[in-house]
């Protein structure tokens, strides 16, 4: 059975929308300040840790028909369940969920009509806000989702087209950073989604089904080529974002606050006017993201615990604390999750290359072993960058050595031993070989 274009185009077009975060629009200006003229490299290894990832998740979770939990309990109820839920609680109400808010704040409100909104009211509003409609579910929602994607992304679309034509400056032949791969890479796991991969896979699976596509090698074939247009949507803005921010590399440099720097660089290009519209469009599309995630939360913690914690209470409490902790602003909310993304995303990326090749894996040992190595490598090589392990020359020494892996020069230092695990994991006697 073929694929028809126009369904892969369809689907393709509705994964963009899952992943194209507008929040997610803070990191590519960054990342071109702090590479000037290698900007590009950035912009591939951010492109991989995002779009790229997050396509080969929902590929994988083709395997289990979409169902996470058969995946994941592969490698153990225990570690598939806790890696499930630190999922979720990252782009929940630990990290995502108060990021839009916070984003919201600082690009849609500051900038517009200035400090005299506290973020601590703006946060009670917004998240008020967030809870009807989270709790009492309307269409309003899906109508505003439906206008605001195609709406920011004409409204970007002008943005980088005009930027690229008429720069704001030359990049600079200089870096930031040590290592452009890596900080690439890091700034694509803040935008976790490869975590909302494994979440969304299953709708787009459906999505797949609906259109009559249900042998399991034609989905596959279906959710690769709309993710080859998923991705192709993202590199056009990424890219587009990643070279604005090496235009104005000579102006910034690494201490711009995310927000501060996306703001500027759309005023110098478009104006006040268009820093009003691009703000309008932001907050509106933060907010009906902040709805989703904030849905998405509720039903896996109350499935997670056969409705003996209660959804409307979930959503309550997701609400509660994402109000709080947005109010520690953006900067701050991406250097608490740095650490917290560090430790579990080996174990997340593990997990999609595992399901890549999920049928043929007939011994769950392989799976038990392979993702402890990854979340023990994760942890030990995250602690020396928390300020109390710091001076712990240990396990300074023990990451130090990693980083010299195969791999460990873009961020993959555990690739290499959780192979081997795995391979380990195979001889090892399992009830289900």
């Amino acid at each position: 059975m073929k694929v028809k274009f126009k369904d892969s185009l369809v689907i393709g077009f509705a994964l963009f929308a899952m992943f194209f975060g507008a929040g997610n629009l803070i990191f590519p200006p960054l990342l071109g300040v702090v590479s000037g003229t290698k900007w590009f490299t950035s912009f591939a290894a951010f492109l991989f840790a995002d779009g790229g990832l997050a396509l080969l998740g929902v590929i994988a979770l083709t395997r289990t028909d979409g169902d996470m939990e058969a995946l994941f309990t592969r490698a153990g109820r225990f570690i598939g369940v806790l890696i499930g839920s630190l999922m979720i609680l990252c782009i929940g109400p630990f990290l995502a969920i108060p990021r839009t808010a916070a984003t919201t704040y600082e690009i849609g409100i500051k900038p517009t009509i200035g400090t005299g909104l506290s973020p601590i009211i703006f946060a009670i509003i917004f998240f008020a806000i967030v809870l009807v409609l989270t709790i009492k579910p309307s269409k309003v929602v899906d109508i505003v989702g439906a206008f605001l994607t195609p709406a920011l992304l004409i409204c970007l679309a002008v943005l980088i087209i005009k930027g690229v034509v008429s720069p704001l400056g030359q990049p600079l032949e200089r870096t930031l950073v040590d290592n452009l791969a890596v900080n690439g890479i890091n700034e694509g796991y803040q935008t976790m989604d490869a975590m909302a991969s494994c979440i969304f896979a299953g709708i787009v699976i459906s999505s797949i089904r609906q259109k009559g596509y249900t042998e399991r090698k034609v989905m596959v074939k279906a959710t690769i080529v709309a993710g080859i247009v998923a991705v192709i949507g993202m590199a056009f803005v990424y890219g587009g974002l990643t070279y604005l921010g090496a235009t104005v590399s000579p102006i910034y440099d690494n201490t711009v606050e995310r927000t501060a720097l996306i703001v500027s660089i759309t005023e110098g290009i478009l104006g006040g006017t268009g820093k009003v519209i691009l703000a309008i469009i932001v907050a509106l599309a933060c907010l009906t993201t902040a709805i989703g995630l904030s849905s998405s939360c509720g039903n896996y913690f109350s499935q997670l615990t056969k409705g003996k914690l209660k959804y409307e209470v979930i959503v309550v409490v997701v609400c509660v604390f994402s109000a709080v902790v947005s109010n520690f602003g953006v900067d701050k909310i991406i250097a608490i999750a740095a650490p917290i993304l560090g430790m579990i995303y080996p174990a997340v990326v593990a997990f999609i290359f595992l399901g890549m090749i999920n049928d043929k894996i007939k011994n769950n040992n392989v799976f038990k072993c392979a993702i402890w190595v990854a979340v023990i490598l994760g942890v030990l090589h995250t602690l020396p960058g928390i300020k109390a392990f710091a001076n712990v020359t240990a396990l300074a020494n023990f990451a130090a050595t990693l980083d010299k892996l195969p791999g460990g020069n873009i961020g993959f230092f555990w690739a290499i031993p959780v192979l081997i695990a795995g391979i380990i994991g195979r001889f090892i006697p399992s009830k289900n070989a």
